[in-house]
């Protein structure tokens, strides 16, 4: 079996057709049934956040399993086939793992570290469980996820990382409009990026905020924790010609502030800062050569926070998230000739056995204390002359390449493929 994603975020999707996808919990136990109904998904949950929808499935093929999987998400944006499909992304096997790691530690979210999303991976694998489509296969998963994502935060500061990117920006936008006391600020966008921006533009004495969004429930809800004044997108023109820093960050697939809107919004000669935080970018870089405009964008902050200690601090992420992939994917590889070892060492002891009823039969006359010498000696001959195969197939399945060497001992000894399998199943788990 191999672990399949299917999702879309906010780096593959633009928030409209984020929203059209968004699911309550009803919602996401539907979904997951109807994952679970697929032809050839054994295990499956889903995650389900604002800014995220993604899949997780445990599969016996991928090409059968990514679209019945992608048609049931399709389904749910109400979009034609090929509108859909360039916002959807699909990770397999190794691929999946490394990317759940690296959405657990933070390294994915908008909000770059943000802790919410270790509860809402624990919520995915609750809802999992609860509904009885999550096996060992994504319990696992999950489980390690959860613990590289705790890790994460146990040894880095990771969770700063966000707010440091914004006070660097903000910082940057002093050189252009000066102090931000008595200054008026726009921020585009009301998921956790501008939820930061709104903290620390309100922290920073900024005279007016000013929270725009495409829905005004978002915008209130995000104003309203502020003291800030909440419009639409729709009036973004008239809201720019207010404002003397802009602190962009909706999550967009296209630009939304364009050169000719920044033009007309400072056609007064007055200095503008404008943070370009979205991937992909907010705001036409032309606007950048307007004058009195500086547009600070979120590739020359990235350079300044790699070597800020923010930035020292996503690196160490990467890094234990590089290494407990490797654990994970090493452990499971191993595992997967586990039973092929189990079964030889049960053949093993079933040959030595039959030997030794044969050599009773034989000796009937052997006293117990000979017997059980000859019994330990032959255990022991068998027990070397397979610890050398049984080490190097665990080393082996380590290493890159097509060859199975659990088919290939099994193959060798003449292992009956029932004996493999029924180590696998409960009963040969227990026994």
């Amino acid at each position: 079996m191999s672990v399949l994603v299917v999702g879309m975020s906010h780096k593959s999707a633009p928030v409209s057709l984020l929203e059209r996808v968004a699911l309550d919990g009803d919602g996401v136990h539907k979904l997951i049934d109807d994952v679970a109904a697929c032809e050839h998904v054994t295990e499956v949950t889903v995650i389900a956040t604002c800014n995220r929808l993604e899949i997780y499935a445990d599969v016996d093929r991928f090409h059968g399993s990514v679209e019945e999987v992608s048609r049931l998400l399709i389904e749910r944006a109400g979009e034609a086939t090929e509108a859909m499909l360039p916002h959807l992304y699909v990770h397999y096997d190794d691929g999946a793992v490394s990317h759940l790691f690296q959405v657990v530690a933070g390294l994915d979210s908008m909000a770059l570290g943000e802790g919410q999303i270790l509860g809402q991976t624990r919520d995915a694998l609750s809802a999992g469980q609860e509904i009885g489509t999550v096996g060992p296969s994504l319990n696992v998963l999950f489980q390690q996820a959860l613990r590289v994502g705790k890790r994460a935060r146990a040894e880095t500061d990771i969770d700063r990382a966000a707010p440091s990117l914004v006070s660097a920006a903000l910082d940057r936008s002093h050189t252009a409009v000066g102090d931000l006391s008595g200054k008026r600020a726009l921020v585009l966008g009301a998921g956790a990026m501008a939820g930061l921006a709104t903290a620390t533009l309100s922290r920073r004495g900024a005279a007016s905020v000013t929270v725009a969004n495409r829905t005004s429930g978002n915008a209130d809800r995000l104003a309203g924790e502020y003291g800030a004044r909440s419009a639409l997108l729709a009036d973004l023109e008239a809201e720019l010609a207010l404002a003397d820093v802009v602190v962009s960050c909706t999550g967009s697939t296209g630009t939304i502030v364009t050169a000719a809107m920044v033009a007309a919004a400072t056609v007064d000669g007055r200095e503008l800062a404008i943070v370009d935080l979205a991937l992909p970018h907010d705001v036409e870089p032309e606007a950048g050569a307007l004058p009195g405009v500086t547009l600070i964008n979120l590739a020359e902050l990235a350079d300044e926070l790699r070597d800020s200690e923010a930035g020292r601090e996503v690196e160490a992420v990467r890094r234990i998230v590089t290494q407990e992939v490797a654990a994970f994917l090493s452990a499971r590889r191993q595992a997967s000739v586990t039973p092929t070892v189990v079964a030889l060492r049960s053949m093993a002891t079933s040959v030595v056995d039959a030997e030794m009823d044969r050599l009773s039969g034989r000796l009937p006359d052997l006293d117990p204390a000979t017997r059980a010498e000859v019994l330990h000696t032959v255990r022991r001959v068998a027990d070397k002359l397979l610890h050398e195969p049984t080490v190097r197939v665990k080393e082996l399945a380590n290493e890159s390449g097509a060859v199975s060497y659990a088919a290939a001992l099994a193959e060798l000894f003449a292992l009956d493929p029932e004996a493999v399998d029924a180590v696998t199943r409960p009963e040969g788990l227990s026994s």
